[in-house]
């Protein structure tokens, strides 16, 4: 029997493993679409916005018919839909199957980590550093499984629809070992007089957390190469290792979070590594020397680790009610808050680049990161202000 702290786990690497296997097949389907850069970049914008409109209704959706129904089913829905983007045989074509994989994904996020907080409140122990962490080498798994795809000659259509079938079967296990709800059975819905999400300091404060981590994230994912080129002189080559090295560093950070969030407490260790996370940022914005480029990298990915999945934790503990349920609606917030960045944060780093420097630009990203400690300290003392839930 799997346990549920095993069925989170799974769920959040499958998750992870269907990110990994798309992204890397943008080249290829960037030619069986006929694209060019900035019509496929336009297609790409329907994932994003699919996330975000979904994880601003799936609050409420898994508050009224619980994490395991609204996991199974937008899990199952991404896994069939995953096939179609592959499939895809023209730009309109791939932006509709992106929004609905976006749509899919938003909801799956949302569902998984209420089933995380659950879990974690079950326990009395900090876990969601270790539920993120295998969405991360769940996406290292899938990235890597791509590229062996690509390079064997595999269409995307044959890869995605293996990797969709896949994911399925293993979500069709997982899932009947996930948590019902906050409570043993779906919670009434919030009563109207409940004080609204964006009234609420600390929820804001939250999303702050997740929204810069977002943007610092995203900004590393898709501009940390380029600066390893322009302004560290290394080949194409060696600079995707510094990306790499990031998203490594944030795996196995997170493995070792809840270990430090016990000791630390959320507040401290927000603050701290997002600090280690901006001088990591600066250190490598500003010292052109390749090894202090792939480590400024590697400490940017182990400060960020923890910062969104602790975000997410302590927006679940916002919302907790008396009898121990509540907390759905705040973690769909947060989480709309937080795609915004990983939306606008690229191409807002990328039109600062263009208007100054590289360089430039990620000393902004720094600074970014650095507010994340800031926000943290500000959500502590707005949670301890605010009205117990009753």
């Amino acid at each position: 029997m799997v346990s549920q702290r095993t069925a989170v786990f799974g769920v959040f690497a499958v998750n992870g493993a269907a990110l990994g296997s798309w992204a890397p097949r943008v080249p290829a389907l960037t030619e069986q679409v006929n694209a060019h850069t900035g019509t496929f970049g336009l297609a790409l914008l329907g994932a994003s916005v699919g996330m975000i409109v979904a994880a601003s209704v799936s609050g409420r959706l898994v508050q009224r018919f619980g994490a395991r129904a609204v996991t199974g089913l937008s899990g199952l829905a991404a896994c069939a839909i995953l096939p179609l983007v592959g499939s895809a045989t023209s730009v309109p074509m791939l932006a509709v199957t992106l929004l609905g994989i976006g749509a899919a994904v938003g909801a799956l996020d949302v569902g998984m980590n209420v089933a995380g907080v659950v879990v974690e409140r079950r326990s009395g122990r900090s876990m969601m550093s270790i539920f993120h962490a295998g969405f991360a080498f769940g996406a290292l798994a899938g990235s890597a499984a791509a590229g062996w795809a690509a390079g064997a000659g595999m269409s995307p259509t044959a890869h995605l629809g293996l990797a969709g079938l896949l994911a399925a079967g293993v979500l069709v296990v997982l899932v009947r070992a996930l948590p019902v709800h906050s409570g043993d059975a779906p919670s009434e819905p919030a009563p109207v007089t409940a004080r609204p999400l964006a009234r609420r300091p600390v929820l804001w404060l939250l999303a702050g957390v997740a929204l810069c981590s977002a943007i610092a994230e995203g900004a590393s994912a898709d501009w940390s190469a380029l600066l390893m080129v322009t302004a560290h002189g290394t080949g194409e080559g060696a600079a995707a290792l510094a990306y790499a090295g990031f998203a490594l560093a944030m795996a196995v950070a997170r493995l070792a979070g809840a270990w430090a969030q016990q000791r630390m407490g959320s507040t401290n260790l927000l603050a701290t590594s997002a600090s280690a996370a901006a001088v990591g940022l600066l250190a490598a914005a500003l010292i052109p020397v390749p090894a202090v480029g792939y480590l400024g990298f590697a400490l940017a990915g182990a400060g960020l680790a923890a910062s969104f999945p602790v975000a997410l934790s302590l927006a679940g503990e916002t919302g907790r009610n008396a009898d121990g349920s509540g907390g759905e609606r705040e973690i769909g917030f947060v989480t709309t808050i937080a795609y915004s960045g990983f939306l606008a944060g690229p191409p807002a780093i990328g039109g600062i680049a263009r208007l100054t420097s590289l360089p430039t630009a990620f000393v902004v990203v720094s600074g970014i990161a650095g507010l994340i400690a800031a926000s943290a300290i500000g959500a502590e003392r707005a949670r301890r202000q605010a009205p117990v839930p009753v």
